[in-house]
């Protein structure tokens, strides 16, 4: 190891034991003027518990308990107790993990066919009450609150309460929450942070299943490409990599995401970090939850500097084709492999929703101050290039919708590969609270705009000239009022999944609005309601024959005949579908009650004859 590395490995080992340290953390405090100051509060033995996080998924129930700083004296253990037939029964108990004050249960063979009460025990005084919901499995609608960016700085607006997003989550009833990233801003204390979070978020988290993906702010540096545990050495970790230790980032993790399912394939990467990729079935919505940037590839020193930063391109003449090197990688093999068989897994599922830190494309031109045009930006999931489409046209064998945050500006896109309009639709949620303003303004008016819509919608390319049509953006005012949080387009979302009909509707909300007021108005764009199949139906396709079935809803699946390349797998609506396809191929189609494995056309083209088809015994 050369000195360099080795005095700031002591430097990072230091910092961690001062955010780590139950006696040290509650003296640690940002003394910057006009920061807000996070401390750890001294709490009562009975008030141990902060809060609790849990998804059910297959019959397994895990759930975080997160506890302030146990004294020495303390047990380090908890037990969890759920309600049935009016008794308390103890169904699980965990040892405390330190550093972090975790306590990850797992229960097998739940039954998700009720709700359970369920409590979290630690000693003799403290705990903690929750309610495990029964699978909504007899909803026709799932509604998701989205969230992203939970600034705390009171100059961004992030000392306002969020009461009135508590209010509205149980104003809509949400099913899940969905918590995209950067649910702490501090870099180098995140324990802290975190009970903050808790302490904001726990009356509506304790009652519903919750995903939280940390992003680079939760684990401690302003943009991450995570290169496979890498150790970054620059400011800014444009080389790709982790700025803080190896230990700080797992501490991270088991905090906001050890009570996700299993993870698909759990090998760790570098430093001993480990990975959550992985899948919940809730209410017959099969989400794909995705790393964006635990896997990418980092840009310094593999893409010619064309601006201040190694991420920022502020050349306009640039080719966008020439920062598309080869070797870099976003998602990765495994998480792209995993999506694959995702894609044509329909168990217990009617639609397909991935969740990820942040969207396809550069979903921005102007970054933090009006005047800061950028051509283009790496920290975005628009490069590298070939990576982007890899995910898409994985993720359009789904027909799945893509949500998602990170980018301070709300947004709809439409996603393209080879032509616009050929892959996903994405939603982008507004920050909690908006520290660096964003906004989408293309030079060009976009193409085939809809009647009466703004100039910066339409067909356009971003900066690395990724197709992409945009319906929607929430941008801010130009000149803010200060910490005024609507003029800053904060904000939330809610996505509602409609089983039945196969309808997906995007909700765009400002902050203190109460979204059950007919008066209370999104950011303009919304709502908007698109169709499951709307995600993976080019213009230039054509229809094969009609399928008719004689079981209802069965699933589908569409091969090119010619390369046996898997086109895409769903299942369909009632008992007739028309598939979609290229022109001027032909196609193998299988069918199936619940997995397309028997070969009911041969040869389809488009323009074909119509088949009945019997899938049943």
């Amino acid at each position: 190891m050369n000195l360099q590395k080795y005095k700031r490995l002591v430097l990072c080992c230091l910092v961690l034991l001062l955010a780590c340290s139950p006696a040290l953390a509650q003296q640690n405090r940002q003394r910057r003027p006009g920061r807000a100051v996070l401390t750890i509060p001294e709490v009562e033995k009975s008030e141990l518990i902060c809060f609790a996080l849990y998804t059910v998924s297959d019959g397994t129930l895990k759930l975080t308990a997160q506890l302030y700083p146990l004294d020495s004296s303390d047990p380090k253990t908890a037990r969890l107790e759920i309600q049935k037939d009016g008794q308390w029964v103890e169904v699980a108990t965990t040892k405390v993990i330190e550093p972090g004050w975790t306590a990850p249960f797992r229960v097998e063979n739940w039954d998700d066919t009720q709700a359970y009460p369920y409590r979290v025990l630690h000693g003799t005084e403290a705990k903690y009450e929750g309610l495990v919901r029964k699978n909504p499995v007899d909803q026709d609608e799932i509604v998701v609150a989205g969230f992203t960016g939970n600034s705390i700085q009171p100059a961004h607006g992030g000392d306002i309460s969020r009461q009135d997003l508590i209010d509205n989550v149980n104003k809509v009833d949400a099913d899940v929450l969905f918590f995209s990233g950067d649910q702490v801003y501090d870099h180098n204390k995140h324990y802290a942070a975190w009970l903050k979070f808790g302490r904001d978020f726990g009356e509506i988290i304790k009652d519903r299943p919750t995903l939280s993906l940390p992003d680079d702010h939760d684990v401690g540096q302003p943009n991450l490409w995570g290169e496979s545990g890498k150790i970054s050495t620059l400011s800014g970790a444009a080389d790709g990599g982790y700025s803080q230790p190896g230990v700080y980032v797992q501490e991270v993790e088991r905090a906001q995401t050890s009570h996700f399912p299993d993870p698909v394939d759990p090998r760790k990467i570098g430093q001993g970090i480990g990975v959550y990729f992985t899948n919940l079935n809730w209410g017959n919505v099969d989400f794909a939850i995705l790393e964006d940037r635990k896997f990418k590839t980092g840009p310094a020193g593999r893409v010619p500097k064309q601006g201040p930063r190694p991420d920022h391109i502020r050349n306009p003449d640039y080719d966008p084709a020439s920062v598309d090197v080869a070797g870099a990688v976003l998602l990765g093999q495994r998480q792209l492999d995993f999506l694959n068989a995702w894609a044509q897994d329909w168990h217990h599922a009617k639609l397909k929703v991935a969740l990820s830190q942040t969207i396809f494309c550069g979903g921005a031109h102007i970054h933090g101050t009006a005047n800061g045009r950028l051509h283009a930006d790496m920290d975005s999931n628009g490069w590298p290039q070939t990576g982007r489409n890899l995910a898409l046209k994985a993720l359009r064998k789904a027909f799945a919708f893509h949500y998602a945050g990170d980018q301070h500006l709300a947004t709809i896109f439409h996603h393209g590969v080879d032509e616009h309009r050929d892959a996903i639709w994405s939603f982008c949620v507004p920050s909690i609270a908006n520290l660096y303003l964003r906004w989408w303004e293309p030079l060009q008016p976009g193409q085939n705009r809809e009647p009466g819509s703004p100039d910066y919608t339409g067909d356009l390319l971003d900066g690395f000239d990724n197709k992409v049509t945009n319906y929607a953006a929430a941008n801010p005012d130009k000149k803010p009022a200060g910490n005024l949080l609507n003029t800053r387009a904060a904000g939330f979302g809610i996505v509602r999944l409609n089983t039945k009909t196969r309808e997906i509707t995007m909700e765009c909300w400002p902050r203190n609005v109460d979204v059950t007021d007919p008066s209370a108005k999104q950011y303009p764009g919304w709502p908007r309601t698109i169709s499951q199949f709307d995600n993976y139906n080019p213009p230039s396709w054509g229809k094969l024959g009609e399928l008719t079935f004689d079981v209802d809803s069965p699933v589908v699946q569409v091969v090119d005949s010619g390369s046996g390349e898997i086109l895409y797998t769903v299942r369909v609506k009632g008992k007739s579908f028309v598939p979609g396809a290229p022109k001027g191929k032909t196609f193998l189609i299988k069918a199936g009650k619940d997995a397309a494995e028997t070969v009911v056309v041969k040869d389809a083209q488009v323009g074909g004859a119509a088949h009945e088809v019997k899938l049943g015994t």
